[in-house]
């Protein structure tokens, strides 16, 4: 199985730690579809001139990510920034909006697509500014899409009708309006959808069909990138012929086997001060 994820792309500053960590999504998937087992992953996405940026670029080769089509640009990369509440929970608490990715967008090239139509599976989210490429993409390749809690009607109305799979995060639904999701979705013509609901576990419409997936337990250091994981790891093992339930309880171990570690997969890197 090989997957393609394309648009963001941060570094999350954990200023408890005074440490920098990879992350976004999108970057996020292909790493941890990668460690998943998939045969090859690549990410295309923009990446600042900066210290952030090349801790992102040096990761990714070390992590042995296809980056050969990713641009770097002048200016700032994504900054994400982390701090502890209260209860000892991670939060973010500001950002820089994406830097320089969401500043100029991508724009993909006949190159890009004859290099994308390679791969079995693209992923994307809602934070890549990638939804107008949706209609052109959908004709060569199956697309995945993190919707995050960040769903609107108009939101879905525009996506889904292009999608094969719909990740949402939905903790704050009730079981009825998780059920009332599945149906709107679906009558736009996905026929994957999977809500991931925190402690709760995950809640998945599989063309029509119902399953549950509870929560795995794990050494709980730091919860960020857990939903990432789900996403890498239920593509992954979806893809190379898992049964659902199976696919489903792999992707929650794997969710629980990156809360035990900082960031969303490691590689930490201290701020300089």
């Amino acid at each position: 199985m090989k997957l393609i994820a394309i648009g963001d792309n941060v570094v999350d500053i954990y200023k408890d730690r005074n440490e920098m960590f990879p992350g976004g999504n999108a970057l996020n998937v292909a790493v941890l579809s990668k460690q998943s087992g998939a045969e090859k992953t690549a990410f295309i996405g923009i990446v600042g001139n900066d210290t952030e940026g090349d801790h992102i670029v040096d990761t990714l080769k070390a992590m042995e990510i296809d980056i050969s089509k990713i641009r770097r640009a002048v200016g700032e990369s994504g900054k994400a920034y982390v701090d502890l509440n209260d209860d000892g929970d991670r939060v973010f608490i500001s950002s820089n909006k994406g830097g320089i990715q969401s500043r100029l967008k991508l724009k993909l090239t006949e190159d890009d697509y004859h290099y994308i139509g390679g791969f079995d599976i693209l992923h994307t989210s809602i934070y890549s500014s990638l939804d107008d490429e949706l209609p052109t993409l959908k004709k060569m390749i199956p697309l995945s899409y993190d919707f995050s809690n960040h769903f609107t009607d108009e939101i879905l109305g525009k996506v889904c009708p292009h999608l094969t799979f719909a990740f949402l995060s939905g903790s704050h639904l009730s079981p009825e309006e998780i059920d009332e999701l599945f149906l709107r979705i679906h009558s736009l013509g996905t026929p994957f959808v999977l809500v991931t609901r925190g402690g709760e576990g995950v809640s998945a419409s599989i063309k029509s069909e119902v399953f549950t997936q509870g929560i795995v337990e794990a050494n709980v250091v730091d919860t960020l990138g857990a939903g990432d994981s789900f996403i890498a790891a239920f593509l992954t093992n979806y893809l190379q012929q898992f049964p659902v339930k199976e696919s489903l309880r792999m992707a929650a171990d794997r969710a629980a086997r990156t809360c035990e570690v900082h960031g969303a997969f490691g590689y930490g890197k201290q701020l300089i001060p």
